[in-house]
């Protein structure tokens, strides 16, 4: 079987930095997710994904560290999502790993933290592994300040 390659773009004002790497299994995507065109940006990377599906690390981190992002973006990002959650081994395992500003973190009650991953959950319905999700707060640098763990 054909190794795959590792997968990045620099960011730039309106796509994210993407580092894919296939040996760890850190999946990351960081900075603003507002393309022209998201299918120019993301059915490469989706294209990527499904190939790592078919033989994942034991454990996948997808991290989205997205401050913004769009309505298409957020299409392709649950494409991706259910792709990963649906690998054909139950003993993978998937982290989803989201970042707020910490001012965000530390006010979301916990219906607020509901909306904010309600997206990611609506997704994972029928997922063939185990999943967690964990929520980041982090400063004006992009340092962790604080975290918490959702299981699903």
């Amino acid at each position: 079987m054909k190794e795959l390659k590792n997968l990045y773009k620099e960011p730039t004002s309106k796509t994210p930095e993407v580092d894919f790497d296939s040996l760890t299994g850190n999946l990351i995507l960081s900075g603003r997710s507002i393309p022209e065109n998201a299918t120019d940006l993301y059915e490469p990377l989706y294209n990527w994904i499904v190939e790592y599906a078919k033989n994942p690390r034991q454990v996948t981190n997808l991290r989205l560290n997205l401050e913004y992002f769009n309505t298409a973006s957020s299409i392709w990002l649950a494409k991706i999502v259910k792709v990963l959650s649906h690998v054909d081994d139950p003993d993978k395992i998937l982290y989803i790993h989201l970042y707020f500003n910490v001012e965000e973190f530390d006010n979301m009650e916990t219906e607020d933290i509901k909306d904010a991953i309600s997206p990611v959950i609506d997704v994972l319905g029928g997922a063939t592994i185990s999943i967690g999700i964990k929520i980041y707060g982090t400063d004006e640098k992009g340092e962790i300040i604080k975290e918490s763990m959702v299981l699903v």
